[in-house]
């Protein structure tokens, strides 16, 4: 017996019905995300796909009989309105492709997702967005600069967009926040099992003017695999993508790809060549894949055709009110170092006997608080805030 929802009779127009029918088909054993993309792809709607016939499923590319028999055969309409009810206890919509909210740009990717589960409000389908990531291991300077170019992002009127990871993604996320701007958080679990766990808070705000997305079920498990598979979501969503920091393999590298293979812009910040937080990123550049960036105006400069006229922009009386100097996203050394110094000159050997620390830690450390803009060095190894 086929279930209601499926029915000849059904009109499977109903965008209730067809959202049913979408999550049925992602409860049916053996329907991933690659499979159900295939199988909207050849028959335009969910509600279709459970009246093919047997013959016709199969001749989806990657569907054999083994999942066509198990469409055929799906019938659990209580999994289906559990997962209703889960997504009413999380405050999660689910988001087809045909419907209006739906990124235009993730239409324009090889692999888009074959729908968005959100908690939040996705920005207007035209609304310029950048994506900023970088590695989970990053330095001070690289926490900072996510930070403050983020921040800067959103004061020009764009929407930034991060993995929700450690390091670079939540200082990324908590710029754009603390700056009164928008933010959006693709994850590699479900959205209703935030990882990592730390960062359910920063979710919740997040979710607060802009929205945390998922093309995994509600209560995915954050499997490794997600993680690069996400990553064309990552990137598909902007108009370029900025890495931070990265190490000579890593995540953030993998979203760089994507983005050049999606005909997107790619930026680099760059880093110390002794800094193995900067091979990849220095790499980048080297190589012509990215171009330096080393404020915002250089990331607009080689974009003079975006106009940002979002309407969400950010007000400049709520920016000044909301964003927080650089300084205030340091953290370990270099926030003990700079909160030691003064507008008055001071020498390396009294900080160090100031704070502790030893010279062979204290003078890289200062060097990326110089690079950051936040420290300068004068003559005779002395240093004061700028």
């Amino acid at each position: 017996m086929r279930l209601p929802l499926h029915d000849d009779t059904t009109n499977h127009r109903d965008p209730s019905v067809e959202r049913r029918a979408l999550l049925g088909l992602s409860l049916v054993a053996g329907v991933g995300p690659q499979r159900l993309r295939a199988l909207l792809a050849a028959f335009e709607v969910p509600s279709a796909v459970f009246r093919a016939s047997r013959t016709a499923l199969t001749k989806v590319d990657g569907v054999g009989p083994q999942t066509a028999e198990a469409i055929l055969a799906f019938d659990d309409r209580a999994a289906v309105e559990q997962e209703v009810a889960r997504a009413e206890e999380l405050g999660a919509t689910l988001v087809p492709p045909w419907d209006d909210r739906f990124p235009d740009r993730l239409h324009e990717i090889y692999d888009p997702p074959a729908y968005l589960w959100m908690r939040g409000t996705l920005p207007s389908t035209d609304a310029p967005m950048i994506t900023v990531v970088g590695t989970r291991r990053c330095t001070d300077y690289g926490r900072a600069q996510a930070h403050h170019l983020s921040a800067e992002l959103v004061r020009r009127g764009f929407t930034v967009v991060s993995g929700l990871a450690y390091g670079v993604d939540a200082a990324a996320h908590k710029g754009a926040l603390d700056a009164g701007g928008r933010t959006l958080a693709v994850l590699g679990s479900g959205v209703g099992r935030i990882y990592p766990q730390k960062h359910t808070g920063l979710a919740r705000r997040i979710a607060e003017s802009g929205a945390v997305l998922s093309e995994y079920g509600l209560d995915a498990d954050p499997d490794a695999r997600h993680f690069p598979e996400r990553n064309r979501i990552l990137s598909g969503l902007s108009f370029g993508t900025l890495v931070i920091e990265s190490f000579a393999e890593g995540g953030s590298l993998i979203t760089a790809r994507f983005a050049l293979e999606q005909n997107r812009e790619v930026f680099a910040l760059p880093g110390r060549i002794t800094k193995e937080t900067s091979r990849g990123t220095n790499r980048l550049i080297q190589r012509g894949h990215a171009k330096l960036v080393m404020d915002v105006d250089d990331l607009l400069q080689e974009l003079p055709e975006w106009t940002v006229a979002d309407p969400g922009a950010v007000d400049a009386e709520t920016v000044a009110a909301n964003s927080p100097p650089a300084a205030e996203a340091l953290s370990g050394d270099a926030e003990t170092l700079y909160e030691a110094l003064t507008d008055t000159p001071v020498h390396v050997d009294q900080l160090c006997e100031k704070t502790g620390l030893e010279p062979s830690s204290a003078l890289p450390t200062l060097l990326e608080l110089e690079f950051e803009g936040l420290v300068r060095q004068l003559a005779g190894k002395q240093f004061r805030r700028s």
